[in-house]
């Protein structure tokens, strides 16, 4: 699966960004795939798998930093929940 396909299409809709959020999101149910950091530190990843049920969990191949400015913003992002997601975006 190309994750950075993944994440263009993601933006489009509904996006979590920052640990808290996301796994905020698994625990509610709301998150229909999560992508998270190459950098992503070891707990946030652990907590993450602990709460992802069936959610599938992208790893993009940048850090951090670069992974917030693909999504367009000025800070860092380690991991975000997509929460509106259609089959043809689970699917890429």
């Amino acid at each position: 699966m190309d994750v950075e396909k993944v994440l263009k299409k993601a933006l489009k809709g509904k996006v979590y960004f920052g640990s808290k959020r996301t796994i905020k999101a698994l625990k509610r149910g709301e998150a229909k795939l999560v992508i998270v950091s190459a950098n992503c530190p070891k707990d946030i990843r652990e907590k993450i798998e602990k709460y992802k049920k069936n959610v599938p969990v992208l790893v993009y191949p940048g850090t951090n930093m670069e992974l917030g400015a693909a999504c367009g913003k000025p800070f860092s992002v380690a991991s975000l929940a997509v929460i509106d997601a259609d089959i043809e975006l689970l699917t890429v």
